[in-house]
């Protein structure tokens, strides 16, 4: 067996998702950021960990927020959005070259050019920094449907981020089948 190195708390789960953040402003304008910290935490909640930003000031304001999953495609923009704040860049959707529409569900936005939406009710804030939402709608652009109308990830390259090197990455090849390949084992 190998010698394994210690590394103290750290946030090192992988894969880590990118997740942006769309939220409305008291104007009705839309913002997005990035945000390295949250996940699913039962089958229609997600937290996601934020110190204070305007998305935060908007998601209380609305009490609604869509988290959408960074792309390859998108990868330069969903790291901008991350670096810039909404506060001092009142172009920043434009520069990023997002665009939007409003939710069905919840008042906050779908960012077109991201695939994949998670359009989420605030519950409740958790020591102040833990935001949890419920989803009450997850919508897809057909370009990301496999031929059985669901979400292919073969058809949608979601992003990674690494929080050791600080890089994004692509999620790799299917490699088994869930709830089947561990059968074998029993």
């Amino acid at each position: 067996m190998s010698e394994r190195k210690n590394f103290g708390a750290q946030p090192f789960l992988f894969p880590q998702p990118v997740l942006i953040i769309g939220t409305y402003d008291e104007n009705g304008k839309a913002n997005a950021m990035n945000a390295a910290w949250g996940g699913i935490v039962g089958r229609d909640e997600i937290i996601i960990d934020l110190s204070h930003h305007k998305t935060t000031d908007n998601i209380m304001a609305n009490r609604a927020f869509t988290v959408s999953a960074g792309d390859a495609e998108h990868m330069a923009a969903c790291d901008y959005v991350g670096l810039v704040s909404g506060e001092k860049e009142p172009h920043k959707m434009e520069k990023a070259g997002f665009t939007t529409t409003k939710s069905a569900f919840v008042n906050a936005p779908v960012i077109h050019e991201l695939p994949v939406t998670l359009e989420c009710e605030l519950v409740k804030v958790i020591d102040g920094s833990k935001y949890l939402g419920r989803i009450v709608n997850v919508s897809a652009d057909q370009r990301v449907l496999g031929e059985d109308g669901e979400i292919s990830l073969e058809k949608f390259s979601p992003i990674t981020f690494d929080t050791v090197h600080r890089g994004y990455y692509k999620l790799g090849e299917r490699v088994g089948s869930a709830f089947q390949d561990g059968a074998q084992l029993k």
